[in-house]
C-alpha cells in the first residue's frame, strides 16, 4: 500500500511519535484523522501540518471509552471519505512494582487498582476496540482480498506495542496490554485475512518522546548503557518500522523490534 493512498486514522497523534507519524503520512500525500485527548496538542498539530500534501483531521478522544472508539471512526471514516488503515498508537504509563516494601516504614504497598486499570483501559482495551471498529468500517466500506498472488492490500492496522512486551520489572499493566497487542496481532491477521486487511506490529524500545522524557536521571543513564547501538531512540527510527509495515503487502501477523539490541 503507498502512503499517498492512505485514510488512515492515528490514536494518541497530538504530541511524540504519534505527531512525528501523522507528519510523515500527510507529507506523503495521506489523508489522516489524528485521536487524542490532548486538545491543546491536536489544534498545534493541524496548524503545523496546514500546508502538507495530504489532509490532516484533529478531534479529541479517549479510547479507553468505547462509544468514543466507535464514533471517532464514523467521523473520520466521514472527514476523509473513507479508511484504510489505522496506526493504534495510543498510551499511557502508570508504572509500579506489583509488590514492594517501603525501605524506611517496612510497609508492605501494592500496586493499586487504578494503576492496573487505567492502563488496561487505554492500552488494550481502547486498542483492541479501535481496531474492531476501525476493520468493521473498513468491512462495511468494501474492503475485500484481491485476486489470489495479487500484491494489493484492502486496509492495513499497524498496531504499537513494545519490547517490555517480554517482560519488565515495575511494568505488569503495561507488559500484560503490550504481550497481548503483539499476540492479537497475529490473531487478527487470521481473522482479517478475508477482508484484505494486513496487520502488523512495532516494538519500540527506549524512544525519546514527552512520555520518556520524565524519567529518572539516573535510571535512564543505567538503560541508555544497556542498548548496543549507545543511544536513545528518535521517532524517525519508529517511523521507519511503521512504514515498512504500511507499505510491504507482504508483511502480516508479525511484531518489528525496534530497539537498538536492547533486551530488557
Amino acid at each position: 500500500m503507498q502512503l499517498q493512498d492512505l485514510k488512515i486514522i492515528v490514536t494518541g497523534g497530538a504530541q511524540g511519535m504519534g505527531a512525528y507519524f501523522v507528519k510523515q503520512l500527510a507529507q506523503a500525500g495521506a489523508q489522516v484523522a489524528v485521536g487524542d485527548v490532548l486538545k491543546e496538542p491536536l489544534d498545534a498539530l493541524s496548524q503545523d501540518t496546514a500546508s502538507l500534501a495530504g489532509g490532516v483531521f484533529v478531534r479529541t478522544v479517549d479510547v479507553s471509552d468505547p462509544g468514543q472508539c466507535e464514533s471517532f471512526v464514523d467521523w473520520a471514516a466521514d472527514r476523509m471519505g473513507g479508511l484504510n488503515g489505522l496506526i493504534n498508537n495510543a498510551g499511557i504509563l502508570r508504572d509500579g512494582l506489583l509488590v514492594k516494601k517501603d525501605r524506611e516504614t517496612g510497609k508492605v504497598v501494592k500496586l493499586s487498582n487504578e494503576q492496573w486499570q487505567k492502563v488496561i483501559d487505554v492500552n488494550l482495551t481502547g486498542a483492541t476496540f479501535m481496531v474492531r471498529d476501525a476493520v468493521a468500517k473498513m468491512v462495511e466500506l468494501g474492503a475485500s482480498r484481491g485476486a489470489p498472488g495479487a500484491a494489493s492490500t484492502a486496509g492495513v492496522v499497524v498496531n504499537m506495542s513494545s519490547i517490555a512486551r517480554h517482560g519488565n520489572r515495575g511494568q505488569t499493566n503495561y507488559v500484560s496490554a503490550k504481550s497481548a497487542l503483539a499476540a492479537n496481532t497475529v490473531t487478527w491477521s487470521r481473522e482479517f485475512a478475508k477482508f484484505g486487511v494486513r496487520v502488523g506490529a512495532v516494538a519500540p524500545g527506549m524512544i525519546e518522546t514527552p512520555m520518556t522524557a520524565g524519567m529518572n536521571q539516573k535510571a535512564r543513564d543505567a538503560l541508555v548503557n544497556l542498548v548496543p547501538v549507545g543511544r536513545v531512540g528518535v521517532p524517525e527510527d519508529i517511523w521507519l518500522a511503521v512504514k515498512f509495515v504500511i507499505e510491504c503487502d507482504y508483511f502480516n501477523g508479525r511484531t518489528i523490534d525496534v530497539d537498538g539490541g536492547l533486551n530488557l
